[in-house]
């Protein structure tokens, strides 16, 4: 990467909307030193866009200080990755003309060694406590498991799984839709510089740059591209964590849900992402097991073993043969069992040793353990 590369990107930073395929296009072919040139000097329009937009285009280059974007990087203490440089995650690549011209980094850390354990908390805003609760666990089981735990820096789901990380000792990214040095929401200002010293905050845009609507959408899917796979705690039907969810399937990455109530307008959109392919998952290992290497196992699940459970199941016939209520010979016991008198007698002494029948005169009753173990 040269520095007339580097500062031809930085210019294209300033010009192109993040995600723009048709400017990517114009890199990949031509350079970017050229595109830049292009743009700021002059020269025939690029194939793609209108000559309204091209004139557009070009006045956005007109103002392009990339000395000043720099400088003020570097005062933010931040720092301009691009493709090429040792620090570039190439899973941006699968973007195709799509991926960033560059990322600006702040953090000591290194993006791309981050980037290659790493896994996406994503989702609604205006969460439940549920929701919250849920996000704060996954990012701190995730961290205490070594996994990155990358987010978008917003309220809600993605404020909690940052703190959960951040409280677990673990590390964090904040891909941002703005400037590096401009915290949004105002909110997570504490936050974000949070992250910053003990992770990674990251960006397409320049410092300085605000949100809007678009770059938001088009945030997600470096968040989408940047993980192994991308996690959906609460999202209605129109949800921005749904568009990092579908891009990560898109991309070949894994998409994930954790569940909800069925009456939640809040899990709607989740639970559609599940019945459209994602896999659900209640915790960090069962996220650990999908996104991790071979042996990453989750722990199994199973009920409680009773001591019923243990039983022979001769035995355990003949323990469901005594009835609830009452007492009962063991000729009737023998006969509910499906055995002899003789072996049905055997077996009640034996279940009688361990606490489940007694024996009352000439017949058998079952003890408080064994009557609970019927109801």
């Amino acid at each position: 990467m040269t520095d007339g590369e580097r500062l031809a990107r930085v210019v294209l930073a300033r010009v192109l909307e993040p995600g723009d395929e048709i400017g990517g296009r114009w890199v990949r072919e031509l350079g970017a030193e050229e595109v830049a040139r292009r743009l700021t000097r002059g020269g025939d329009r690029l194939p793609g866009v209108s000559e309204t937009r091209w004139k557009g285009l070009r006045g956005r280059a007109a103002l392009a200080r990339p000395e000043r974007d720099l400088t003020q990087a570097r005062d933010a203490g931040a720092r301009y990755v691009c493709p090429g440089d040792g620090e570039w995650p190439a899973q941006l690549d699968t973007l195709g003309d799509g991926r960033p011209i560059g990322l600006w980094v702040r953090g000591r850390p290194s993006l791309r060694m981050w980037a290659l354990r790493s896994v996406a908390v994503v989702g609604a805003r205006a969460c439940s406590e549920y929701g919250a609760h849920m996000a704060a666990t996954l990012g701190a089981g995730l961290a205490e498991r070594g996994w990155v735990v990358v987010s978008g820096g917003a309220y809600g789901v993605d404020g909690a799984a940052h703190r959960g990380a951040l409280g677990a000792g673990g590390a964090t990214v904040a891909v941002l839709a703005c400037g590096v040095d401009r915290p949004y929401p105002r909110g997570h200002t504490q936050l974000i510089g949070r992250i910053a010293e003990q992770g990674l905050v990251v960006g397409e845009l320049p410092p300085g740059d605000h949100p809007t609507p678009s770059r938001f959408l088009q945030r997600n899917r470096v968040i989408a591209a940047l993980t192994r796979g991308t996690v959906v705690v609460e999202a209605a039907y129109r949800s921005g964590a749904l568009v990092t969810a579908r891009a990560a399937q898109r991309l070949g990455r894994f998409a994930m849900g954790v569940p909800g109530p069925a009456t939640s307008a809040l899990s709607a959109g989740v639970h559609e992402l599940l019945r459209g392919g994602a896999v659900l998952v209640t915790d960090a290992a069962e996220i650990g097991e999908l996104v991790g290497e071979i042996g990453e196992l989750a722990p199994g699940r199973h009920g409680p073993v009773l001591p019923r459970d243990l039983l022979e199941p001769g035995t355990a016939r003949v323990l469901s043969a005594l009835p609830g209520r009452g007492v009962a010979g063991a000729d009737r016991i023998a006969l509910g069992a499906g055995t002899t008198e003789d072996d049905a007698v055997g077996r009640l002494y034996e279940l009688r040793a361990l606490g489940f029948v007694e024996r009352h005169g000439d017949g058998w009753k079952l003890t408080r353990q064994g009557d609970d173990l019927q109801s």
